[in-house]
C-alpha cells in the first residue's frame, strides 16, 4: 500500500502537533528562587542567580546544598537512601527535593505557581 502526498502530510502535522503539545505540557517554567525548609520551617530563601554553598541542620546530621545560576541541589544528607541527592539539579520551578529522614527540603519557585497532577 502506497502513502499519497495528503497521506504524508497528514502523518507530519500530526507528528509536529506530538510534539508541540509535548513541549508545552512538560518543558515547565524555570525556577528563580530556592526555597530551603528545616523541620518545617523556612530557613532561607534565595536567589537563584549565582553560586554559593550553606549547609542546614536536621535531626540527622548537616545537609549540603549547592546554589548555582539557574539550578540548585542537594549535595550531600546523612539520610540513609540518599534520594533527595540523587534528585540532582533542579531547575524548574515546582521541583523540589526531600530529605524526609533529616526534615530537609529544597524547593524550585518561579514567578507563575507550577501545578502537578495532585493540584488537579
Amino acid at each position: 500500500m502506497l502513502l499519497r502526498a495528503g497521506d504524508v502530510g497528514v502523518l507530519l502535522a500530526g507528528g509536529g502537533l506530538v510534539i508541540a503539545l509535548s513541549v508545552l505540557a512538560w518543558g515547565g517554567q524555570r525556577g528563580d528562587t530556592a526555597v530551603i525548609r528545616a523541620a518545617g520551617q523556612v530557613v532561607k530563601t534565595t536567589a537563584l542567580t549565582h553560586a554559593h554553598a550553606f549547609s542546614v541542620d536536621g535531626p540527622l546530621g548537616t545537609t549540603r546544598i549547592e546554589i548555582e545560576p539557574g539550578r540548585a541541589r542537594v549535595a550531600a544528607d546523612p539520610s540513609p537512601r540518599q534520594l533527595c541527592v540523587k534528585q540532582g539539579w533542579l531547575t524548574q520551578s515546582g521541583q523540589a527535593a526531600l530529605c524526609l529522614p533529616n526534615q530537609v527540603s529544597l524547593e524550585i519557585h518561579g514567578r507563575t505557581a507550577a501545578y502537578d497532577t495532585l493540584g488537579y
